[in-house]
């Protein structure tokens, strides 16, 4: 079966290799003139244990299967990687319940190694921290993103998949028993192949509605959420990750390490109505609320300590105080058209569910 996958960030580098490891022929389709420069190039690069996710979502499948697959990824592949643990805090009574409640949803997802501390022993592990108890993840860590996309562009390769860069997939029609797909570019043109996969990100709405006989009733609302990123102008004062009790709308601004041990804060919830021109600019005024609400657990932070570094916008499926929507993996048995996935909403905690999704993805083109 020839596989075309639209979108060569993290989750469509892996449905392209775990199609190729099943023997199709891959060929994955990408308007930029590299691979992993949207949402994939532009996040915490966390790996995340599993622990906030609702009891039989695909986000906690997902995430502890494909978390537990990347780290023995890495580990075949020589990207590198670190076990950081995290800290998830309570600063206030009302808290502690909270994350209570984390370290039961989180037994229930299956994640090793968790447990409750007191303010205390958090403090002795990082003497920097200010908390009445915290939660332990022994199994969080970082990843460098792009050495793993690199990684799963050579298994694709290897096995004669290819990659075509510069080349925007523009509308998918039935044709016989698969799908003819039309393209731009400097050679705009179509090509017809047996199945294919729409991981375009923040451009996969976009895609589904031109997909002839796709209902357009099935394509859920994009709501773009940029997060803010500032790098911490001093010493790291941490050694493992910082998380705040969740916040509405996202997991609150934490302590995140890169592999070399910097230290940055973020994300922060910027609701946007559009990709802008400026859309990826941080604007420093930001920072402002970083200070307070970093405070809570770091005392210390000093004044003029944070500048802007990056940031990154999340393609989610629910807006400013609605509940969160899990991943959306529509396929054949949903939708009732063969040959045809379309993924919607893959955000956090996408980069560590990629090996995991690629496998779900697959299974659901070829069943």
């Amino acid at each position: 079966m020839q596989v075309l996958v639209v979108g060569a960030g993290v989750i469509g580098l892996a449905v392209g290799r775990a199609a190729a490891l099943n023997g199709h022929d891959v060929i994955i389709a990408e308007s930029e003139g590299q691979i992993g420069t949207g949402i994939s190039s532009r996040n915490s690069e966390v790996i995340h244990a599993g622990i906030y996710y609702p009891t039989g979502s695909l986000r906690a499948r997902h995430c502890v299967h494909g978390r537990r697959m990347l780290y023995e990824f890495c580990a075949s592949h020589g990207v590198s990687r670190k076990k950081y643990g995290k800290l998830i805090v309570a600063t206030k009574e009302p808290e502690i319940t909270k994350i209570e409640a984390l370290l039961k949803q989180a037994n229930i997802n299956g994640v090793e190694g968790m447990r409750m501390i007191d303010g205390a022993a958090a403090k002795k592990l990082e003497p920097a921290l200010s908390c009445l108890a915290a939660l332990h993840s022994p199994e969080t860590g970082i990843v460098d993103s792009h050495g793993f996309m690199l990684a799963l562009q050579g298994d694709i390769e290897d096995r004669g998949g290819s990659i075509a860069l510069l080349t925007p997939i523009i509308g998918l029609a039935p044709a016989g028993g698969g799908w003819e797909v039309r393209y731009g570019g400097a050679e705009p043109g179509s090509l017809v192949v047996d199945a294919v996969v729409n991981a375009a990100g923040l451009n996969a709405q976009a895609l589904a509605r031109a997909t002839e006989n796709y209902p357009a009733a099935r394509v859920p609302k994009l709501v773009l959420a940029k997060g803010n990123y500032f790098q911490y102008d001093g010493r790291p004062v941490f050694s493992r990750l910082i998380y705040p009790a969740p916040v509405d709308g996202g997991l609150g601004t934490h302590v995140t390490l890169d592999l070399a041990g910097r230290m940055r804060f973020g994300p922060d919830i910027e609701w946007i109505d559009a990709l802008g021109e400026n859309a990826y600019d941080v604007d420093p005024h930001r920072a402002d609320s970083f200070y307070a609400s970093i405070r809570n657990y770091f005392p210390a932070l000093a004044d003029g300590a944070l500048t802007p570094d990056y940031c990154g916008i999340r393609p989610k499926l629910s807006g400013r105080g609605e509940p969160p929507v899990d991943f959306v993996l529509d396929g054949p048995a949903e939708h009732g058209l063969p040959g045809l996935v379309h993924l919607f909403g893959i955000e956090s905690p996408g980069l560590t569910s990629a090996l995991s999704i690629a496998e779900d993805v697959v299974a659901r083109l070829t069943k």
